[in-house]
């Protein structure tokens, strides 16, 4: 936008002086020829006749700040010079340029009017100004001079609002997807730091109830949290990273890195896969990981020390993702930090993917997760064409 403004402000002082030199210089050729005939009834130019030549290019100058302007003063300085009965020529160039202005600066009604009381000014003049009255063929050919102005100018405006309304779109669009990433972004850190900072205060409160008795115990304690802290500082630079344009990006968290959420979290977790595995959509493997990262960090909070069984079942149309513990911990009432919105954003991650999420506790105890997310057709599944 910058580079086309720039343009039109390198050409604005330029236009009106190539246009003034062709209206004058040509005129006085098509003179010299039209003097030469008698029956045309030509006057030769005056001081008038040059002033009123250079009346349209002047007016060009002021086209952008005042299109009307410029299209009546232009067209009275047409007509004048046409009165007067001097010769033909390009007259009409600037004529041409202040309609087409009109047009595409939004002021379309004041074009085609004043196009229409030219073009009856023209019938007029050519019946009974000059010497000999002009055949209808005339005034079609002066019809379709004028419609064709007419018509090229409201072609390029609706080709250029088509383009002003693409641009719009395509920005809004820029800015959703914008906002999608930042509130993307907002989950995931949400998700490490709920997770991480849950793990490290669970496994410091451990620390410090068996420090004394237990030191050994401790000390594992004390290794899962600088683990997790560890973790929560690459994962939080591997999300922070997409915020810096070619900056490297580290791999999100994913299905494929279960295992390591399992060791990590500090409990006593058992890991099962059934079905085929494979290559999951960005967007169904994160949110998978972080489900089951959400789940055990709740465990975590309101249940440490119970046993956790994860699943993972693979099918044709969905993976099946299940968290169950089985409730024998001993929930701790310094474990209840945390938003609250564990359950609900898993739920809308589901949701946001075309899954379902349901939580509860189980029947003989412990609590439950179980998330379907909807997989797209493989290319074996695709029927042919």
């Amino acid at each position: 936008m910058r580079s086309r403004s720039a343009m039109y402000h390198r050409i604005d002082p330029v236009l009106p002086v190539i246009v003034g030199f062709l209206q004058v210089f040509l005129t006085m050729g098509a003179q010299y020829w039209q003097l030469r005939n008698p029956d045309l009834g030509r006057a030769p130019l005056t001081w008038w006749g040059y002033a009123l030549l250079l009346v349209g290019p002047l007016a060009l100058a002021l086209r952008r700040r005042a299109p009307v302007a410029a299209l009546v003063v232009t067209l009275i300085a047409t007509s004048v010079y046409l009165l007067l009965d001097f010769a033909y020529g390009p007259v009409f160039l600037s004529q041409i340029i202040v309609v087409f202005n009109a047009v595409m600066s939004g002021h379309r009604r004041t074009a085609w009017l004043s196009s229409g009381a030219f073009f009856l000014f023209v019938i007029a003049y050519a019946t009974w100004f000059i010497p000999h009255r002009a055949s209808l063929f005339h005034h079609t050919a002066v019809a379709a001079y004028l419609l064709l102005t007419l018509t090229v100018a409201e072609f390029y405006r609706m080709r250029r609002e088509r383009l002003a309304e693409r641009e719009r779109v395509a920005r809004e669009e820029a800015r959703r997807q914008a906002s999608e990433e930042r509130l993307t972004m907002a989950q995931e850190l949400h998700d490490v730091l709920a997770h991480n900072i849950s793990l490290i205060h669970v496994q410091a409160s451990t620390a410090l109830h068996i420090l004394d008795d237990h030191p050994e115990q401790a000390r594992t304690a004390l290794s899962t949290i600088k683990q997790a802290s560890k973790d929560v500082l690459t994962e939080m630079r591997g999300v922070l990273s997409l915020l810096r344009d070619g900056a490297p990006r580290s791999p999100m968290a994913g299905m494929a890195h279960l295992s390591d959420l399992a060791e990590r979290s500090g409990l006593r977790v058992t890991l099962e896969v059934t079905g085929q595995e494979r290559p999951l959509p960005a967007g169904i493997d994160r949110a998978g990981y972080r489900i089951v990262q959400e789940s055990l960090t709740n465990v975590s909070r309101h249940a440490p020390g119970s046993r956790v069984t994860v699943r993972v079942a693979y099918a044709a149309e969905e993976v099946t993702v299940t968290i169950e513990d089985d409730g024998a911990g001993t929930a701790r009432a310094e474990a209840g930090l945390g938003s609250g919105n564990g359950i609900p954003g898993m739920r809308e991650r589901a949701a946001a993917l075309g899954g379902s999420l349901t939580a509860g506790p189980r029947p003989g105890g412990g609590f439950r997760v179980e998330a379907r997310l909807p997989l797209p057709p493989s290319a074996d599944q695709k029927e042919p064409n």
